[in-house]
């Protein structure tokens, strides 16, 4: 490899058009700090990956002549937004020109043109298929949609997931009609955190919701028609509570017991998860003696005092999650954390000391390391 070569800025120009900058090197961003990147921090563009242009935000890069970062008035910053299964280790480098409006709900990673293609720093974290575009059938997961409104006419969760597989892209929803993987089960419209990145419901202006909130709790037989449809077309199959496009599952979970009691009077086999903030530890205890088998509770820190600024609990405290890994625990039950990353956070000494701690002492089985979605300076 040429020893010469450098990771080449990547820009956009106001019409949307991206280029690189021959012989100007590129860096990364973390916490609004600007740094270089090794070559070791970068990967080829993962597939379905996007590259988005960031608009009223002037694109920084490093002049090794000088050894300073510069700002390159009137280039916009181009940001990766990177397909499921990467973590990203650097934002997109920028300076916000006036007070442009806030970003969209995305991931904005670091990308570079190097070796003649794009790159990005990031890692891989999930070596899993069932979220890559490029082996999803998408004429046979109509067929099947066809299939099952014949088959379930009156479920209105199955109608639901329709909207999320093909209006919202939803890679869950569409591995559930092309029988595989992991079935989504969205059940509540409500939620007892304000998380400020949530994608399903903003209250603020300017920042929009990225799809929008189921608007009805499904029954329990509905619930349970779905989970048992896919159980048995699945090897290995896995039905999920808690989605992106739902709140808070744990605040139905009274129905959630029922349609879990009713799948497993059906059928002993197969996993049964939730993804929750695990706010509520009686109800995780009660859904882990129905048949529960897992939960992923989502965190964006270990420390209570940054959980609760980005969650904004209401009802619930830090210790009521730490109670309810417990409690699935006790019960034998399979338990992840949804770890959302933010460079600059999250790799801080202190972030993981107190993530180790974390780990050591509730007994944690997995961390799934997911990009956290927002603004990198807000």
């Amino acid at each position: 490899m040429n020893s010469k070569r450098i990771p080449e800025i990547v820009v956009s120009d106001k019409k949307g058009n991206i280029y690189n900058i021959p012989h100007v090197e590129g860096s990364g961003m973390k916490g609004g700090s600007f740094f270089r990147l090794r070559q070791t921090d970068l990967i080829k563009l993962p597939h379905g990956s996007e590259l988005f242009m960031l608009p009223d935000r002037f694109a920084v890069a490093y002049d090794p002549a000088s050894e300073r970062f510069t700002a390159l008035d009137g280039f916009f910053a181009v940001a990766a937004f990177i397909s499921p299964g990467f973590t990203i280790e650097y934002n997109a480098s920028y300076i916000e020109a006036g007070k442009p409006k806030m970003l969209p709900l995305f991931s904005y990673g670091a990308v570079v043109f190097y070796k003649s293609e794009f790159y990005v720093a990031a890692t891989r974290v999930d070596k899993e298929n069932r979220q890559d575009l490029r082996f999803m059938d998408i004429g046979r997961a109509r067929r099947n949609v066809k299939r099952l409104r014949k088959v379930f006419p009156k479920n209105r969760l199955i109608r639901h997931l329709e909207g999320c597989a093909f209006l919202y892209g939803c890679p869950a929803a569409k591995n559930f009609f092309l029988n595989r993987y992991e079935a989504p089960l969205p059940t509540s419209p409500y939620c007892n955190a304000g998380c400020i990145g949530c994608i399903s419901y903003q209250p603020r202006k300017g920042c929009l919701a990225t799809q929008p909130r189921i608007k009805f709790t499904p029954t329990a037989e509905e619930i349970a028609q779905t989970a048992l449809y896919h159980m048995e077309n699945v090897k290995d199959p896995v039905v999920s509570f808690g989605q992106g496009c739902e709140g808070e599952p744990l605040l139905a979970h009274k129905v959630i017991e029922k349609a879990i009691r009713l799948i497993r009077g059906r059928r002993g086999k197969g996993m049964i998860n939730m993804n929750t903030n695990a706010s509520l530890p009686e109800a995780i205890s009660t859904l882990f003696d129905a048949g529960l088998d897992s939960i992923r509770v989502s965190l964006n820190s270990a420390r209570r005092l940054y959980y609760e600024r980005y969650y904004k609990p209401r009802g619930y405290g830090f210790n009521d999650v730490k109670r309810s890994i417990r409690n699935a625990k006790k019960r034998g039950g399979f338990v992840s954390i949804n770890y959302l990353v933010s460079p600059g956070f999250t790799d801080t000494k202190d972030e993981l000391r107190a993530l180790k701690g974390l780990i050591r002492r509730e007994n944690i089985d997995m961390i799934q390391w997911r990009n956290l979605n927002f603004d990198p300076l807000r």
